[in-house]
């Protein structure tokens, strides 16, 4: 089957993710391109959506796309810089706004001749993040919608099916932006919504068989959500084929490494468990600087899975539990520091010594589709909800040198907090949980001897996709619980804390 697809071009906003997530809610495939990269098949695209961007249409480093082959080709719609970029190279004026035009807003005006607004009443909620403003609109455009402090809030290109808003229907405060992405893409489109994760499935089965034939796989398998649902997926596909190898780097949560290998019995997947828990804690001594932990556990895992896949006989592929944020944070879409700020081990390929072709069928879809999907394919929903689990796993939430004692207490202590998350009914209501041991005692007194112990961190955020997060404001009672429970029970540790730090400017994890 093939989808209608929308091309989104991305200018650098933190919201460009967001807007995909968005159109693929409305079971509309869509991809994330660099403004300077669209694709060569661009007429394969059935519309195209500009994103937002931290810089201005009216500096020296103004972002230009080339629209030579999609302005009043294709349907066009400019969010934020997008609708600026359109307004000021087309005769009309952008120019600072008087105050920063940030945060919710209503509108306080709707002109819809062409159905954009359809089904959308003055006063709807909307988001405006810009500090810069439209002053004059192009002489071929109509007024669609202003607010109180923007009067050009939307407008539309006469003689072109060219769109352009100031504010983000892609975020949750604009209450009706979903709709409005909908009255674009089907109401003036016309694009169809028949992307939906039972054509994933079918679709992805089909292209693995082609891609594979009878060929053996090879696959490494975290516990986690992605690494599963691909499994299953390549399973499906390729049935016996398929050859999973589970590793156990000693920096697991407490009994992870048997309770992983015993969920999957029954999956009908091909596990071997693998125990090199002592290789990697060799590979980690006395080593404090996290982007060296990061890349010792790194070196060690590929060392030890290529053992593993050279015991199989005749394996030419490596499947990978790759998703869609991973592929479009590795690439840069201004060419500037975000490049560097989050790379990923599962992007980009392998060392040349493995001599293995890659398959991943979970390339093209964002985290919660990957849910939606395992979910399709009758996956357990307790495994589907799991919390996300960083690669280097408890590594870099011991803060300093690992030792066999530190990576102990932390899993006591992670083991409270989670279970504790479970009983109480709060599991599911937090995106991400965990704890963090500090590098740093502390003076306790127990009984009436005096201690001094270490002291741990507990996190816990609320989020979407952990581009950006929020910390949980979990009950008194249960934090109390909780501290008891820890410095009662776990030897080594007599203080705790709660991280109250949101993303930005913290990170979810601390190294």
């Amino acid at each position: 089957m093939q989808h209608d697809k929308v091309l989104i071009l991305d200018f650098g906003s933190q919201y460009t993710q967001l807007i995909a997530r968005r159109v693929r809610e409305l079971n509309i495939y869509s991809e994330i391109h660099p403004f300077n990269k669209i694709p060569t098949n661009i007429q394969e695209y059935k519309a195209v959506i500009l994103s937002g961007s931290p810089y201005s249409v009216r500096g020296e480093e103004a972002l230009h796309p080339d629209l030579s082959q999609i302005r009043g080709v294709k349907p066009l719609l400019g969010v934020c810089y997008g609708a600026q970029y359109l307004a000021h190279f087309s005769d009309g004026e952008v120019a600072p706004s008087n105050t920063r035009e940030y945060g919710r807003a209503n509108l306080s005006f709707i002109k819809d001749d062409e159905n954009f607004f359809a089904h959308i009443k003055e006063g709807s909620q909307v988001w405006m993040s810009h500090s810069d403003t439209i002053k004059k609109l192009p002489s071929n455009s109509v007024l669609m919608a202003s607010t109180h402090d923007v009067k050009n809030a939307a407008y539309r290109i006469e003689g072109e099916q060219t769109y352009a808003i100031q504010f983000h229907p892609e975020v949750y405060h604009s209450t009706d932006g979903k709709r409005v992405l909908e009255n674009f893409l089907v109401g003036i489109a016309g694009l169809n919504q028949d992307w939906t994760p039972d054509s994933f499935v079918e679709e992805t089965v089909e292209a693995i068989q082609e891609k594979v034939g009878n060929d053996k796989v090879v696959l490494g398998l975290s516990g986690g959500v992605d690494s599963t649902v691909a499994a299953v997926l390549l399973n499906k596909a390729i049935g016996k084929n398929l050859y999973c190898i589970f590793v156990n780097n000693g920096l697991l949560r407490k009994n992870e490494f048997e309770s992983v290998l015993n969920q999957y019995e029954g999956m009908g997947l091909n596990v071997k468990g693998v125990d090199a828990s002592q290789r990697f804690l060799d590979a980690l001594a006395g080593i404090e600087d996290p982007e060296k932990k990061r890349k010792a556990i790194g070196n060690a895992f590929i060392e030890v899975f290529d053992d593993e896949a050279h015991k199989l006989e005749d394996v030419k592929w490596l499947a990978q539990g790759t998703i869609y944020p991973d592929v479009i944070e590795s690439v840069s879409a201004t060419g500037g520091p975000s490049a560097t700020i989050k790379s990923h081990h599962n992007v980009g390929g392998l060392p040349d010594f493995m001599k293995l072709k890659i398959v991943e069928p979970l390339r093209a879809i964002f985290k919660d589709e990957v849910r939606r999907v395992g979910a399709t394919l009758g996956i357990d929903p307790e495994l589907l909800g799991r919390h996300p689990f960083p690669g280097p796993g408890l590594g870099i939430r011991i803060l300093g040198d690992i030792t066999a004692e530190k990576v102990r207490i932390l899993q006591d202590v992670d083991a409270i907090f989670i279970n504790g998350l479970k009983k109480w009914g709060l599991y599911d209501k937090v995106w991400q949980a965990g704890a963090m041991l500090l590098p740093v005692n502390s003076v306790g007194v127990m009984g009436d001897e005096r201690t001094y112990e270490k002291c741990v961190a507990l996190r816990a955020v609320e989020s979407t996709d952990g581009m950006t997060a929020d910390w949980v404001n979990l009950p008194y009672e249960f934090l109390q619980k909780t501290s008891n429970d820890i410095i009662n029970k776990v030897k080594g540790v007599n203080r705790v804390v709660y991280d109250i730090s949101s993303k930005p400017p913290a990170t979810i994890e601390w190294e």
